[in-house]
């Protein structure tokens, strides 16, 4: 039981402070829930599939090759994940009336994010232990949050412009981008110090992700003036 609690913990101290964040106008929070919830069983489901095709399409053969790495990382893995999660944004939260500000773009698109590294961190938690729960509370989880916030920072925009096609692409590729650099350098390790690139990859995520919210935050329609 205490192994599952730090499992979850990480991902629910990231959601209420993206909750929190929403300062103007609060989401409802069954829509948050239902967000969360496809997020951790749809996008899971899709991502099998989408691995499924990929791995036929693009087998990886040599561990050690960094080329192969790289597709790995980034179309294999990054894109397969992150699709999964924007398709539930666009046709689930995007088209909803209470997505009625750009910062709902970050709430939704976390919720969701959060939602799958839930999933994807208690399966990684039982099979690794106490050790994987704490390495990936400080890695993995935040890193899957960021790569929310920058998809939702553009999908919060795309609600409200008449790009929305191209801010919604924008918001994908960046996700995309930042989840595959981060995996790259972890994938291909066997170059010694190579995976410190993860984690400058990750504070850089962070980084934008508190400039991502506070400029949505001042966007808001709901904001006193």
């Amino acid at each position: 039981m205490n192994l599952l609690l730090l499992a979850i913990a990480p991902v629910f101290a990231i959601l209420l402070y993206i909750y929190v964040q929403d300062k103007h106008e609060k989401e409802p929070r069954g829509l948050l829930i239902s967000s969360f919830l496809l997020g951790a069983v749809v996008s899971i489901l899709i991502v099998f599939v989408l691995y499924f095709f990929t791995g036929r399409f693009i087998p990886i053969t040599d561990e050690f090759s960094v080329w192969q790495q790289f597709i790995q990382a980034f179309v294999v893995v990054a894109l397969s994940e992150e699709f999964s999660k924007y398709v539930i944004v666009k046709y689930f939260a995007q088209p909803k009336k209470a997505f009625n500000e750009p910062y709902d773009g970050i709430i939704y698109a976390v919720m969701v994010s959060m939602g799958f590294a839930c999933t994807e961190n208690l399966m990684y938690v039982i099979d690794g232990g106490y050790q994987t729960a704490l390495v990936r509370a400080f890695t993995a989880v935040p890193a899957h949050a960021t790569f929310g916030v920058l998809m939702g920072y553009y999908m919060g925009k795309a609600k409200f412009s008449n790009n929305r096609l191209v801010l919604n692409l924008i918001g994908l590729l960046l996700a995309t981008i930042f989840h595959g650099a981060y995996d790259f350098f972890l994938f291909i390790n066997f170059i010694p110090g190579i995976s410190i690139g993860a984690f400058i990859s990750l504070i850089i995520g962070i980084l934008l992700s508190r400039k991502a919210i506070k400029k949505h935050q001042d966007d808001s329609h709901f904001k006193s003036s």
